[in-house]
C-alpha cells in the first residue's frame, strides 16, 4: 500500500528541540520515533532557508543534521509556487509577513503532497486555512486535496486503530 505524502514545515523540526513547550515536544518526538516511518515525508529549500536562519550554531546543527540524516525527498522552489504563494497573501489568508507560511503551502499544492505538518495553528493547522487554501486553489487550477494538520491529529488516528 502507498504512504500517504506528509511534508514537515519548519515548526516540526524546531519543536523536536523546544524544552520551553515540552507537551508540543513529546507529541514531535513521538511522532518520529513511532509513526514518521508510516509516511513518505518531504521538506523543501524553504525548510533549509528558515533553519539556516537561526543564530544558536549548536541548535541549527542540530536541526540540520535531523534534516540531512533522515532520507526525506526535497522539494525545490520554482516560480510556481512563488507566484501561488503570492495569491494566498493577495487573498488575505496570510498576512504578508507570513509569505514562508504561503510558500509551504505553496509547495505542497503544487507537488500534491497529502498532508502539511505544522504546530504553526494560527497560519497553516487550522481548517479555516485549509477551507481558505482551498479555495485559492481551486480557483488557480489546482485540485489535489490537501490537508493543514499538526502531529497529535496523526498520532491519535494511528492510536484510534486508523
Amino acid at each position: 500500500m502507498k504512504k500517504p505524502k506528509v511534508y514537515l514545515d519548519t515548526s516540526i523540526i524546531n519543536f523536536l528541540f523546544a524544552d520551553d513547550s515540552p507537551a508540543y515536544r513529546d507529541i514531535t518526538v513521538q511522532f518520529f520515533q513511532d509513526y514518521i516511518d508510516d509516511y513518505e515525508i518531504y521538506i523543501s529549500d524553504i525548510v533549509y532557508e528558515e533553519i539556516n536562519k537561526t543564530n544558536d550554531i549548536t541548535k541549527k546543527l542540530k536541526l540540520l543534521n535531523v534534516i540531512n540524516g533522515k532520507g526525506f525527498i526535497r522539494l525545490f522552489l520554482n516560480y510556481e509556487v512563488l507566484k501561488l504563494a503570492n495569491k494566498y497573501i493577495e487573498a488575505k489568508i496570510l498576512p504578508p509577513n507570513s509569505i514562508d507560511d504561503a510558500r509551504h503551502i505553496a509547495i505542497v499544492t503544487i507537488n500534491q503532497i497529502d498532508i502539511l505538518l505544522s504546530w504553526n495553528i494560527k497560519h497553516i493547522a487550522n481548517f479555516k486555512k485549509q477551507y481558505q487554501v482551498r479555495l485559492v486553489n481551486e480557483k488557480e487550477g489546482y485540485f489535489y486535496p490537501i490537508t493543514l494538520l499538526n502531529p497529535s491529529n496523526l498520532i491519535g488516528e494511528k492510536e484510534n486503530g486508523n
